[in-house]
């Protein structure tokens, strides 16, 4: 068996109760691209934590779910406002700015996180003929530094750009561990505090493949499922991606994993601070940002493999898993303790 590290939760295997939901429904023939009983039933599981009146589709990973998110709301001559440090401006190839033809606009922030006061310079060049026009404003929960936003922050930035006639997407690939450490439902951060449309994320969380997209208003979605098709992210056989869900929602299995990750990483963070080490960003779910020496990083890396984060910081980041072990951060910690000490 492979050593489990902490480069990343997409390192982490698949839960059990996921690949028996799999095997639960290899059975016989049922109709392919969604038409089947599994993923209408998965749709409800998803109406029980949203409400009703939600229009949900399943695609293939996080990257189509955003590209699918962005391509439905806007035109090629619109702009998109995210952090610098967003997935969809840092690690999907450019492939929301291919595939929607929009503008990604990156905002320094210090934390992962947008605000009024951060939006409010890009909202400019409405109704200009040479201007990107605005649309959309995407933030991600948990941010790409682990940080999370409260209800509050939320709402402050979807009600200016909904005074500004934008949407606001939230790329949800590790909302479950923001839920975990807001102790609120799902719908509480994003559908009752103005979200438009949500990437809902489950393969960071124990799933094998498959992620939700989610418009709180259906009138928003009526082009969506055409554009699934063209940007090659409807499943034939959806019921592999639909009994995933039905897994994770089943006895809160997502709850649990999350639960587990977010402690997992309180208890790496405390270990290493011990230790001396500086840690820079916030701990609120299961990401732990740190400084450490370069030649140190490079040695725990042999053994360890983790992402260095900012190189000219010597900041590196831990991710924690469902299936991290109390006793893997155990022996992580003795390995930087000997390498700190030689």
């Amino acid at each position: 068996m492979n050593k489990r590290g902490f480069a990343s939760d997409n390192n982490s295997g698949i839960h059990p109760e996921i690949l028996e939901s799999i095997q639960n429904v290899n059975n016989g023939h049922t109709i392919g691209y969604g038409g089947d009983p599994y993923t209408a039933n998965a749709i409800k599981k998803f109406e029980e934590h949203f409400g009703n009146g939600i229009d949900v589709y399943f695609v293939f990973n996080g990257t189509g779910a955003n590209v699918l998110s962005i391509t439905t709301l806007a035109h090629s001559f619109n702009s998109v406002i995210c952090p610098q440090t967003a997935h969809i401006m840092t690690d999907e190839c450019g492939a929301p700015e291919k595939l929607s033809g929009c503008k990604i606009i990156p905002v320094e922030t210090t934390n992962g996180k947008l605000s009024p006061e951060l939006i409010k310079p890009h909202l400019h060049g409405f109704e200009f003929e040479h201007h990107s026009q605005p649309k959309i404003i995407s933030i991600s929960q948990v941010t790409e530094l682990g940080t999370i936003y409260s209800i509050d922050e939320i709402k402050a930035i979807t009600e200016l750009a909904h005074q500004y006639g934008l949407f606001v997407h939230m790329d949800g690939a590790r909302i479950a561990n923001a839920a975990i450490a807001l102790d609120q439902p799902f719908k509480a951060f994003t559908r009752d505090a103005g979200i438009d449309v949500l990437s809902f994320g489950g393969t960071k969380n124990g799933m094998m493949i498959g992620e939700a997209v989610i418009f709180f208003n259906n009138q928003l979605s009526q082009n969506a499922k055409y554009i699934r098709k063209q940007s090659a992210q409807l499943y034939s056989k959806m019921r592999f991606v639909s009994a995933q869900f039905l897994a994770y929602f089943e006895n809160d299995l997502w709850k649990r994993n999350a639960t587990h990750s977010n402690q997992m990483a309180k208890i790496l963070e405390e270990k290493v601070a011990l230790l001396g080490i500086e840690i820079t960003q916030k701990v609120e779910a299961n990401a732990v940002f740190a400084i450490i020496d370069d030649k140190i990083s490079e040695q725990l890396q042999q053994e360890y493999f983790f992402y260095p984060w900012d190189e000219s910081k010597h900041e590196v980041r831990w991710m924690t898993s469902f299936d991290t072990q109390p006793e893997d951060i155990e022996r992580f910690c003795k390995k930087l303790e000997t390498l700190l000490n030689a």
